[in-house]
């Protein structure tokens, strides 16, 4: 047997742990064992990833146990390597594409999905014919892409799908600070346009994730599950972002209430008391907002299609509604911290963490640059800290922070007289005492990543604000009101997705396996290790308001199950 081509556009942090770890799969062959070709364009931004991954170096910085051992192994034995050039994929068995997607809107941007297949497919003209490529697509897409906008990409260059193309999608699951530990040990979603290739993906696949499960679906149903994923992911936070405005507004304990709450719902987990803990119980953690490339825009791409047929349902959306309220979190952050230590004009800041997530280099929508823009308009003087981002990273250059941005924490801390703990870095929590050491002038610290409690910071010398830090324990009649609240925004995100996969189905699902059902949805939801369990649709049952406070997200429920009640059917066909 030939030895595999394997070919992995985009070596992210999805693209290169999965080109990693099938390259160390290929070199267990031994002999027979193949190769895999990172590809990445020379583009003045990360075309430097090309030598440093020839050179045995993995292009992912932050903390990532495991990667930079299995890159390093894997390019010595000559299983792995990258090039600039899409010309070297002209015989490959099969290509993973993993390049960012984003939006633009209430629409997808694929510029560069689009410009990544565009030049496989040109250099795929001239391929031999027989024994059709695997394309994987990993990227994010939104429902209904595999089957349309994809599918006619290839065609537009004389490819037809499971002709000349085999074409399926396996969305990642990965979480930057745990690339190769998420690859091997969670369940992956395995899609395709049609039942043979998913199952070829599948055979791909299975010795790479070693300990989770494979669960070979639709495209349509595989797009669905990831975006929903991250969306509801979204939804919790900002409910638990309500939440916690309140409770900051009356001086409530939100974590005391939260755990009770999570309890009750059977959904417990251990993130209040670690920052380190990645959350999954119902209510979520809220810190100074939501970054990461994926949360502030699965939501719209899960939404996509229906919001351009039609646009005035989307005034009921939890889903979206979500994205108003999380993007207001950094400027509540100033607002807590102006409450504890007066006015934030004029003063010396300094904001540690410029990641979105902690022990990860990832700026990509960071709400902390958010938070040190507003702090600069509002006539701040910034200092930016992080341990592992670049100093040229592109964000920082982009919004103008590279300017207020330092790897020297002590550099930040020397004048600040008001610190802001934005990124839960482990580094961070862990030098407490040496922290405020460095920062002889401050007066206070607040705390917006659930790091510390107010007597650990106290104890060192410094004043102490925290999101959710309030002194008073929950009433029972508040967790009562706050788990009603939690189950009614639970039922109304179900009833949401129906309504969603209903409209899909009714336009985009040409045969009986490219349907997404609901209850398979809910069912590929529920193995996201992140927790992702959607109840059955169905009435909602919102509480009266408790003291005056109703969340948003309660009203939307309560209103979207009163829209799907009187909502026509939809028409069947594809369009």
């Amino acid at each position: 047997m030939t030895p595999l081509l394997i070919g992995v556009i985009g070596p992210g942090i999805v693209g290169m742990p999965m080109a990693a770890l099938l390259a160390r799969e290929e070199q267990r062959k031994g002999a027979a064992g193949g190769r895999v070709l990172v590809v990445q364009r020379n583009s003045p931004t990360s075309g430097w990833k090309v030598p440093a991954i020839n050179a045995g170096r993995s292009p992912i910085g932050g903390v990532e146990p495991a990667l930079d051992a299995v890159v390093a192994d894997t390019v010595r034995a000559g299983h792995l390597g990258a090039t600039h050039d899409m010309a070297d994929l002209r015989l490959a068995d099969v290509v993973l594409v993993c390049v960012q997607t984003d939006k633009d809107g209430m629409a997808p941007d694929y510029g560069p999905l689009f410009e990544a297949l565009d030049a496989l497919a040109a250099v795929w003209r001239e391929r031999p014919r027989g024994n059709p490529p695997l394309v994987v697509i990993e990227s994010t897409l939104a429902p209904s892409s595999m089957a349309t906008v994809v599918r006619e990409r290839f065609a537009a260059h004389g490819l037809e799908a499971e002709r000349d193309v085999r074409l399926g999608n396996s969305p990642n699951r990965v979480m930057p600070g745990r690339l190769v530990e998420r690859v091997a040990a969670s369940d992956k979603l395995i899609g395709g346009l049609s039942r043979e290739t998913a199952a070829a993906i599948a055979a791909l696949y299975a010795p790479v994730v070693t300990e989770g499960t494979l669960h070979v679906t639709s495209s349509l149903t595989a797009e669905v599950v990831k975006t929903l994923e991250n969306a509801y992911r979204d939804v919790r936070i900002a409910f638990a972002t309500e939440v916690v405005r309140w409770c900051d507004d009356h001086d409530v304990d939100f974590y005391a209430l939260r755990d009770r709450v999570n309890a009750a719902a059977a959904q417990s987990d251990q993130a209040s008391a670690d920052a380190l803990v990645v959350p999954s119980g119902g209510l979520l953690v809220p810190t100074v907002g939501v970054g990461g490339h994926c949360l502030p825009k699965d939501g719209i791409l899960l939404w996509w299609r229906r919001y351009a047929a039609q646009p005035a349902e989307a005034a009921s959306s939890l889903i979206l509604g979500s994205r108003r309220i999380n993007d207001a979190s950094p400027a509540r952050t100033i607002a807590l911290a102006e409450r504890a230590f007066g006015p934030v004009q004029g003063r010396r800041i300094a904001v540690l963490g410029a990641a979105y997530r902690f022990d990860s280099e990832d700026t990509r929508n960071s709400p902390s640059l958010v938070l040190a823009q507003l702090l600069l308009e509002r006539g701040a003087q910034v200092r930016l800290h992080d341990p592992y981002v670049k100093p040229d990273d592109q964000n920082l250059r982009r919004l103008g922070l590279d300017r207020v941005f330092t790897n020297a924490l002590g550099a930040a801390l020397a004048d600040a007289d008001l610190v802001v703990v934005a990124t839960g870095h482990r580094v961070y929590r862990d030098a407490l005492p040496a922290l405020v050491r460095q920062a002889p002038k401050a007066q206070g610290l607040v705390d917006a990543a659930n790091l510390w409690r107010a007597d650990a910071v106290q104890a060192v010398g410094i004043g102490y604000a925290g999101i959710g830090r309030g002194r008073q324990a929950p009433s029972e009649d508040l967790v009562r009101f706050v788990l009603a609240a939690f189950r009614a925004v639970e039922v109304g995100v179900a009833n949401e997705v129906a309504a969603v996969a209903g409209f899909l189905n009714a336009h985009y699902a040409a045969t009986t396996f490219d349907r997404a059902e609901l209850d398979r949805i809910r069912e590929l939801a529920a193995t996201c290790v992140t927790g992702c369990l959607i109840p059955a649709p169905g009435p909602v049952h919102a509480p009266a308001p408790f003291q005056g406070f109703l969340p948003e997200l309660v009203r939307l429920a309560a209103a979207g199950a009163r829209g799907a009640t009187s909502a026509p059917p939809e028409s069947s066909g594809l369009h």
